[in-house]
């Protein structure tokens, strides 16, 4: 049986930590060892319990575009992110919206777009909002199929229909003194900024990102739910710095999440009539937390990077 990361897979690991060396002790590739243990999380299948046959071969090609998506898949990608930068751990990372809490929960019905969506609905709005790419890939296409059967695998196991433990980023609630952006910016410098960027642009090693770039044209757009700042500290939280989840405060979580998404980048593709204000009021205003159509510092968040 051919291992899960192979050829291209492994020169990008490889490419990856020799960048991640280069600025920190190379906690880039490490699983979080301090993350909360839990004798309830559940245990996706191991790799060598994946047959060598038809399916094992579409559960590898799901795994390759859900590790490697911006290079696999890059006329659904329109900035520099893949599906691991949000789901740790290829996906598997309990209290990282890992896969195997999330497929076993579809058919479900999301207040985002008012109605029941299906698993595969589910990842077209991943492509749409998250990876800022457009129009997503058909339910049907090979990129959703590949991706649904790799979420399958990994939930192959687990009850259907039942909210298991580590399942999405575990809420984190807003501290009684709200968020300060100033101290947000201190915690950056001093936690994030070494693996981020001094301007949250990422770093890149030739044309591919090896660290996610959090704001700007290259991150997350304004209608993903990362640019919920309840949504962001919850997976800050338990999940960063990388390697150290739960080292940060609730406090320091909610300010660093909050300094984050008060940066520009790409605009809600589902901008109403060229208008931040609708677009907020029909989208943003019973959207958890966040700072879109407010004015920041004078500065009105929500206009969007192209």
């Amino acid at each position: 049986m051919k291992p899960l990361i192979a050829g291209a897979l492994m020169a990008l690991l490889a490419v990856q930590v020799q960048a991640a060396t280069i600025v920190m002790e190379d906690q880039s590739q490490i699983p979080a060892p301090n993350a909360p243990a839990h004798a309830d999380y559940f245990k996706p299948p191991a790799e060598s319990e994946l047959p060598d046959n038809a399916y094992g071969k579409l559960v590898r090609e799901g795994h390759a575009l859900f590790v490697d998506t911006k290079r696999r898949a890059p006329q659904y990608v329109g900035n520099g992110l893949n599906c691991s930068n949000c789901h740790l751990d290829q996906g598997r990372l309990a209290n990282s919206a890992p896969l195997w809490g999330a497929y076993p929960m579809y058919p479900a019905y999301r207040k985002k777009n008012d109605r029941v969506n299906t698993f595969a609905e589910r990842l077209q709005g991943c492509f749409q909002f998250s990876m800022n790419g457009g129009k997503p890939p058909a339910a049907d296409s090979p990129e959703i199929t590949a991706l649904s059967v790799y979420a399958y695998w990994l939930a192959s196991k687990a009850p259907l229909g039942v909210e298991l433990p580590g399942r999405g980023y575990p809420d984190v609630a807003q501290p009684a003194k709200g968020y300060d952006l100033k101290q947000g910016g201190a915690v950056y410098q001093a936690q994030c900024a070494v693996c981020h960027g001094e301007q949250g642009q990422g770093q890149k090693v030739g044309a591919d990102y090896v660290m996610p770039p959090l704001w700007g044209k290259d991150s997350y757009n304004w209608g993903a739910g990362m640019h919920r700042i309840n949504t962001a500290a919850s997976f800050i939280k338990h999940n960063m710095p990388l390697g150290k989840g739960g080292s940060l405060s609730d406090q320091q979580a909610w300010d660093v999440a909050a300094f984050v998404n008060s940066h520009e980048r790409p605009q809600d593709p589902r901008l109403v009539e060229g208008s931040i204000e609708k677009t907020r009021v029909k989208f943003h205003a019973n959207d958890g937390v966040n700072l879109y159509g407010q004015t920041v510092e004078g500065v009105l968040i929500g206009q969007g990077i192209r």
